[in-house]
């Protein structure tokens, strides 16, 4: 690697690998799936689906080759889980809502590159509930099979290339965009290409038998991921660490509303919260529709809706937006102030 300087651009990076197949009546075909692993990677996800299969409930899914940073969150917050792997985070959503997976770990932001692309429709029309959050410290390492010699290219997932692109561009190193950071350490295993290595976790190096060249890539000090625990309503949450579940001793309730493109429209829908003394930690915006008329926004507030200020805050909103709905309400796992 020699430390010069290339332009990568801001990661609107094209997965060039496909990213979801479908049956004709809408079903994912997880099965086919398969062969969107890499061959390094498929006997591992092909026993931890036969393992899944065996006890659904306890089943976790996740969008990832075995070794990303969804396998390890799920790790760290369910130990006696069964992490299910699926190509897309399409298919481990549907994973749960067809019975294959009790739960789904899915990454929704992270503190260097923001939020993760397509999150803000797929949570919505999946129709789950968020259960609980978990926050993953995050350790990228480059990887590579011994004797790839000089680096010239990085394979890993859109996420980790934005929260490492001032480093790839201080290496000189050209940014290769694949579906998951585990599953790009596996295709660089099964290449063996010369000049060719990937950013993942550890674990994924050593799963696929790779080296790692270099530790704590980072554009910053502190990169973290956030993650949601995404379940059907009636499902009843497992006994968490108390550490885990709830650092801060309170609750957090995410919402999506709407409102229309006019002038105060958004001020008055959110004003309850500051006159309830309601902490907002999240807003963010998505147009609704073709037309532009109208903006849904995700929020996230401290408190529940049985509390009286989050109860009035919230009938505040009603009146001065529509299609207000309810993600889920769930044990904060670390202070927001």
């Amino acid at each position: 690697m020699k430390p010069e300087t290339a332009f990568i651009p801001r990661l609107n990076f094209y997965i060039l690998w496909s990213s979801y197949l479908s049956d004709s009546d809408g079903k994912s075909n997880h099965t086919d799936m398969m062969d969107d692993y890499s061959a390094s990677a498929k006997a591992l996800v092909a026993e931890m689906q036969a393992k899944a299969a065996l006890s659904p409930t306890k089943a976790v899914a996740f969008q990832g080759a075995p070794g990303c940073n969804s396998n390890i969150a799920i790790q760290d917050l369910f130990p006696d889980s069964l992490p299910l792997p699926c190509f897309s985070f399409a298919d481990a959503l549907t994973a749960v809502k067809e019975g294959r997976a009790g739960r789904a770990m899915i990454p929704i932001e992270n503190s260097l590159n923001g939020r993760v692309a397509d999150m803000h429709f797929l949570l919505p029309e999946s129709g789950l509930t968020i259960q609980a959050e978990y926050f993953l410290p995050i350790n990228h390492c480059l990887v590579a099979p011994k004797g790839a010699g000089e680096i010239t290219h990085v394979l890993s997932h859109p996420q980790a290339l934005g929260q490492c692109r001032h480093w790839l561009q201080a290496h000189n190193l050209r940014a290769l965009a694949h579906a998951d950071t585990a599953g790009a350490a596996a295709e660089v295993a099964d290449r063996k290409q010369a000049g060719l290595a990937a950013l993942s976790p550890a674990l994924a190096a050593k799963l696929y038998g790779l080296e790692i060249l270099e530790k704590g890539i980072a554009d910053g000090d502190t990169n973290i991921t956030r993650f949601v625990v995404l379940a059907e309503a009636d499902t009843a949450l497992q006994d968490l660490p108390p550490i885990r579940q709830n650092l801060s001793g309170k609750m957090m309730t995410s919402l999506l509303f709407t409102v229309k493109n006019t002038p105060s429209a958004l001020l008055n829908a959110i004003k309850g919260f500051g006159d309830n003394q309601v902490n907002m930690t999240k807003l963010e915006s998505y147009q609704h529709g073709a037309s532009f008329s109208a903006t849904q926004f995700y929020a996230d507030v401290e408190g529940e809706p049985s509390e009286d200020n989050v109860a009035r805050a919230l009938d505040i909103l009603q009146e001065n937006a529509c299609d207000l709905r309810i993600l889920g309400v769930y044990a904060q796992a670390r202070p927001r102030q």
